[in-house]
C-alpha cells in the first residue's frame, strides 16, 4: 500500500491487495535456489488467505465459517514465515517492502484471530 493511503476496510479487498502486493514483490526477489522455492510457497499462501476468506463468507454454517477463518489465519501466518525466510541480499528497498508485507500478514492474522474469537 502506498504511504499515506489507508488500508481498505473491506477484508475481501484487503486480502486481495495483499496477494497482489506479494506478486509484485516477487519480481524483485533475487533468483536463488532457496528463494525460488520460498517464493512459490509465499505466493500460494498469500492467495489462499483471501480465497479462504471468500469461502468463509459463503459458508454453509458456523463450523464451516470457523474452519475457513482458521485457514485464512493459518495461511497469513505461513505467508509471513516465507517472507521472513527470503534472502534479499543488501537491497534496502526490497527489505522495506518485505517488512511492510510481514506487517500486513501479521495484521491479517490478528484480524482473523479476532473474527474467530467472536464467532465462538
Amino acid at each position: 500500500m502506498e504511504a499515506g493511503r489507508e488500508k481498505p476496510y473491506d477484508l475481501e479487498e484487503r486480502t486481495f491487495l495483499f496477494a497482489k502486493r506479494v506478486r509484485r514483490f516477487v519480481k524483485v526477489v533475487p533468483r536463488t535456489v532457496c528463494n525460488a522455492e520460498d517464493v512459490k510457497q509465499m505466493a500460494r499462501a498469500s492467495g489462499s488467505v483471501g480465497a479462504n476468506y471468500i469461502e468463509a463468507n459463503e459458508s454453509l454454517g458456523k463450523k464451516d465459517f470457523q474452519m475457513h477463518i482458521r485457514i485464512s489465519r493459518k495461511e497469513a501466518k505461513e505467508a509471513r514465515y516465507w517472507l521472513r525466510l527470503l534472502d534479499l541480499g543488501d537491497d534496502a528497498s526490497a527489505g522495506k517492502d518485505c517488512a511492510a508485507l510481514i506487517q500486513e500478514s501479521t495484521e491479517l492474522m490478528n484480524i482473523f484471530g479476532a473474527i474467530l474469537k467472536k464467532s465462538l
